[in-house]
């Protein structure tokens, strides 16, 4: 049996008997899909459990079908269907969009996207909910490895032409935190240090902030996530310097975005020198990596 079929070869086979089946997500479907096709989502456990209440007989011919049939989505069901004992597997070549394109017939219902359309972002400035955000760090050291959290103080994001084009994010270095530690001594003894002159001296300096000033859109075409790299100033312990990470933007189904970004920085660059190698000598049980991975997380929602 050939591992694709085209949308005019589906039409014989679905009067054979065969059936389609959508492997996107829940709320895909409900928003747009093959009239008749049933769904079992391939990124969810339980998909081989949606395929048997859906298609109990195992030598029922299976067609499956993704959004577009650019990634690799509908092959991945073609795989796991084999392996659970369903012979006649095809993935439909284009997915939904070369179904629409070919005219055939679809239901919609509740969920975005509108059916067979992208989902967009409107232009305009978004603030961020500081309740559902924030910054989480990795400080390594000889022996250890710790993580915490920052809380976010304010911030917002600028998109335009779909894009991010501006804005800016203030930490709250108060809030500094330890995740990973869990006797309260131990604990607490970390967050003053950090705190302290050793390294952020958050008496002196009782924010953080970064600024975007501009965003190289990426090559790929996701567009429920498009992703780029982030470029802007960051300044700590009132230094700042231009800094430069991949980043990703992701349109909710509610208006609101969720921005995502992973890197590293040198904290000496910034004046954080305990423990530096490069700073000091004979440091021993006290020598701390000059390395730190900050990670985002961002809620932002759209102002009237």
């Amino acid at each position: 049996m050939k591992d694709t079929l085209t949308c005019s070869e589906l039409k014989e086979r679905l009067s054979a008997g065969a059936r389609v089946v959508d492997v996107m997500t829940p709320e895909d479907y409900a928003a747009c899909h093959l009239a008749g096709a049933c769904n079992a989502c391939i990124y969810e456990m339980v998909f081989l459990d949606r395929i048997s209440e859906a298609v109990p007989d195992r030598d029922t011919e299976l067609i499956v079908y993704d959004a577009t049939g650019t990634r690799r989505t509908a092959e991945l069901a073609r795989e796991r269907l084999l392996q659970a004992g369903y012979p006649k597997v095809s993935v439909l070549e284009g997915g939904l969009r070369a179904l629409r394109a070919a005219g055939f017939a679809m239901e919609s219902g509740e969920g975005p996207p509108a059916c067979g359309t992208e989902m967009q972002v409107p232009d305009g400035v978004y603030l961020v909910d500081t309740g559902q955000s924030r910054l989480e760090w990795i400080g390594r050291n000889l022996n250890n490895r710790h993580h915490g959290s920052i809380g976010i103080q304010s911030g917002e994001l600028v998109l335009r032409g779909g894009s991010p084009s501006g804005g800016s994010v203030v930490l709250d270095m108060h809030s500094i935190d330890n995740l990973d530690l869990q006797d309260p001594a131990w604990h607490d003894l970390l967050v003053r240090h950090l705190k302290s002159e050793d390294f952020f001296a958050v008496e002196r300096f009782p924010t953080a902030s970064f600024r975007l000033t501009g965003w190289e859109a990426g090559a790929g075409d996701v567009q429920e996530a498009p992703d780029g790299i982030a470029c802007g100033e960051l300044t700590i312990r009132g230094i700042t310097r231009g800094v430069r990470f991949p980043a990703i933007v992701a349109p909710q189904a509610d208006g609101s975005i969720k921005a995502h970004a992973v890197f590293d920085i040198d904290r000496t660059l910034w004046e954080v020198g305990y423990g530096s190698g490069r700073l000091f000598e004979r440091l021993g049980m006290h020598l701390v990596h000059d390395m730190i991975t900050l990670e985002l997380f961002v809620l932002a929602r759209r102002t009237p």
